[in-house]
């Protein structure tokens, strides 16, 4: 298993004296549940810190931000740069996987249900873009580009570019902030996580082995807390 998290996981284990991470992949809707039933300790999917989730785990600081973006057919049939552009068109459809923050990015943007389909995992949805079971497949950037590189140039699929991101519900452009989860009575583990991710975060060595995963300079989170970021949403 390897990623940003999986990654960062491993460097800041090492630096905190764990032996061994055993990693376990689990479908993303039973991470939390997983989590707080002592299936595993530690959520290492680079989740997206939200209020809703912030009642049910305890995350660490953010280790990365990241915008969104669309995948849509080649040459983008009905020109969808943004949810706003779904809301309007009537027979535009949309997918996301299930229980990520798109779902709450769409009907933000006023799309009605059942014109979202939700699949279970991302190759889903790029199959669901080929076939033409919906339109457009909202993801991260890093996720959405990610499947764009690895499919053969030849795969019917695209990035939507240009690309408008989505809005909360002031109206301000909203990025994802990934971090660590753990069950909310280990305080001390999120504090020393934190310690390690802050001594970490932005080193040369961690811009070396973060780069192959997609993430440059503009993914760092900015030295914001868990916090700061519940504070923006």
């Amino acid at each position: 298993v390897t990623g940003e998290a999986p990654e960062m996981a491993r460097v800041i284990a090492k630096a905190l004296g764990i032996g061994r991470i055993e990693p376990r992949q689990v479908e993303w809707d039973s991470l939390i549940p997983g989590l707080n039933s002592g299936r595993f300790d530690v959520i290492g999917a680079g989740m997206y810190i939200t209020p809703d989730r912030a009642a049910n785990v305890a995350f660490t600081n953010p280790t990365y931000r990241i915008g969104e973006a669309f995948l849509v057919r080649s040459d983008n049939p009905k020109a969808l740069h943004s949810y706003e552009d779904i809301a309007a068109n009537e027979d535009a459809t949309i997918g996301v996987v299930r229980g990520t923050v798109e779902r709450d990015y769409a009907r933000n943007a006023g799309i009605p249900d059942d014109r979202v389909v939700i699949f279970n995992d991302n190759d889903s949805a790029l199959a669901g873009v080929r076939s033409g079971q919906v339109d457009a497949f909202a993801g991260t950037a890093l996720t959405v580009q990610t499947l764009v590189d690895r499919v053969a140039a030849d795969a019917g699929v695209e990035r939507a570019d240009p690309f408008v991101q989505p809005t909360d519900e002031h109206g301000n452009q909203v990025y994802g902030y990934g971090a660590f989860a753990f069950r909310q009575d280990e305080d001390d583990l999120v504090e020393a996580f934190n310690a390690a991710i802050y001594a970490f975060l932005g080193s040369d060595a961690h811009r070396e082995m973060v780069a192959p995963f997609g993430f440059a300079e503009e993914e760092l989170p900015g030295g914001l807390t868990t916090q700061e970021v519940l504070d923006l949403q």
